[in-house]
Order: structure tokens, then sequence, then C-alpha cells
């Protein structure tokens, strides 16, 4: 079989499994069992496929038509143009979150504070891109501090990063310049709905603290200002129908220029204070 047939095969499984973007995710996962760039696929389209890459890609076809995540399979997810380590232990990276970390990006700070940092992914962008700040990420699952360390250490950041377990500011000393989150905010009546990819294979603690999605802000913003500097700033991500109740919480806890920033596809996703 050549790598042609393996892919329009695979396409087709993944079809028939309902799997979004089909196509697209089969020509990752054969990269992947060849163990090559994805540019360089369409090269070996009619070259055929040896024993091992075959048990390899069949393998990871088996595991996206039960709806595991490409990045769970590959064990990496790029974002903010470089790749991360991704497991099930940490939320998986997703392109709207980018727009947190361009908008921090906006101006300038020498610490940042990154809460339920997970992967690390935000914290360590951040860090990538301001050579000369240093930064600290926090959460409650070692399992996920670990993942986040492995990635300071690929990207070269161990030097200005530090992780800490801690349940919000609950371990967290001094103050910071940013601080940043992508927190927990889907509801509870909102859980079913999410795709099997999310609900199934993601941590529930990094998704949802139940209830209304709004208690993770309510301990951000009630907290915050005991760990900024004079007009740092604080960044969080949220839910696109939540812009209102979370800015309500920002303009409780004393911040101003209280702004929510739109993604790509025009959904309110990021809220911006600055305390004064």
């Amino acid at each position: 079989m050549t790598v042609n047939e393996a892919l329009t095969a695979a396409i087709q499984a993944l079809r028939a499994a309902d799997v979004p973007d089909a196509a697209n995710d089969a020509r990752i996962l054969m990269a992947h069992a060849l163990g090559i760039d994805r540019g360089r696929l369409t090269l070996v389209l009619p070259d055929e496929v040896g024993n091992d890459v075959m048990i390899r890609f069949s393998m990871a076809i088996d595991e996206r038509c039960a709806r595991k995540p490409v990045s769970h399979i590959i064990g990496t997810r790029e974002f903010f143009s470089r790749d991360f380590i991704v497991t099930a232990d940490v939320l998986d990276p997703r392109p709207e979150t980018e727009l947190l970390v361009e908008t921090a990006l906006a101006a300038p700070f020498e610490t940042v504070l990154d809460l339920g940092t997970g992967s690390g992914c935000i914290l360590l962008s951040l860090l990538a891109e301001n050579g000369s700040a240093t930064g600290q990420g926090s959460d409650t699952s070692p399992a996920a501090l670990n993942i986040a360390e492995q990635n300071a250490t690929r990207l070269g950041l161990e030097k200005r990063t530090s992780f800490i377990r801690s349940d919000w500011f609950d371990n967290i000393d001094g103050r910071f310049d940013l601080i940043v989150s992508n927190p927990p905010y889907i509801a509870a009546d909102e859980m079913p709905a999410l795709s099997p990819e999310v609900r199934n294979w993601e941590p529930l603690i990094a998704l949802t603290p139940g209830g209304d999605g709004l208690d993770a802000y309510r301990v951000i913003t009630a907290n915050a200002a005991q760990h900024l500097n004079p007009q740092g700033r604080l960044l969080v991500e949220i839910g696109p129908t939540q812009a209102g109740a979370v800015s309500s919480l920002f303009e409780d806890a004393g911040f101003d220029g209280i702004t929510t920033l739109q993604d790509i596809d025009g959904r309110d996703r990021v809220v911006i204070g600055v305390l004064t």
C-alpha cells in the first residue's frame, strides 16, 4: 500500500467516525508515523508504506476514531509558533488563547504570573517573546506542573521560569507587572454540549469549576490587586457569554481601563484591567 492509499483509507475511516477535519488529521498522523515534517508528505505519497509505519499509523487512526485528540496522539500541540508537550493532564492549547498572549505583549512587563498554567503555553510564550522578563506559573496539579517544566526546558526558558503548586493565590508571594490566566470557565450545564475530544479526554478541573463557570474569576479578581505592581495588568480568557459578568468583577475589584477583546471569530475572548 502506498502512502496515498493509506491516507485515503484512513480518511474514510475517520469520516465514518464523524471526526471533523478528517483529511487534515490523517495527514498529521501519517507524517507523525513516518517521522517527517508535514510539509514533506506530498513528496512521499507514491512511496510504499513499511510495516512498522503502517502499524503506527493504524493505531493512531484507531485512537483518533475514538475521538482522542490529535495532540494527545502525537504528544505535542503548536501554540504561538512553538510546539508544546501535551498530555491528558493539561488543557490542549487553543488558537483563540493566542489573543491573550498577543494582548499581554502589547505593553511592557518584566515579571509575569500565570495562574492555572497547565502546559505552560501562555507563560512560556510570553517569556520567549520578551527576552528580559521572568515568570512564575502556578497550578494545583503536580502532573500539569511537570509538563510545564518539561516545556520550559525544551524551549530553553527554565532559568527565567519557576513553577509552584498553588490553588490560585494561596502559595503566591510577591508582586508582578502582569497576571494572566485561562481558568476553567465552562458552566456545568454547558458541559454535555462539548465535543468528545474535550469532554472525554481533557482534565475536568481545567474545563469547569461547576455552577455558573465564574468561580475562578471571583477568586482571581478579588486577590489580584495584592499581587500586582502599580499600573499592573490583569488579563483573563473568558467564555463568549461572560464578558459582562467578568468585567463587573474587575470593576468591583478596583480595576480601571477594563476592556473586552474579541477573537478571530468575533467572540468575546479576553478581559483586561489595569491597577491604578
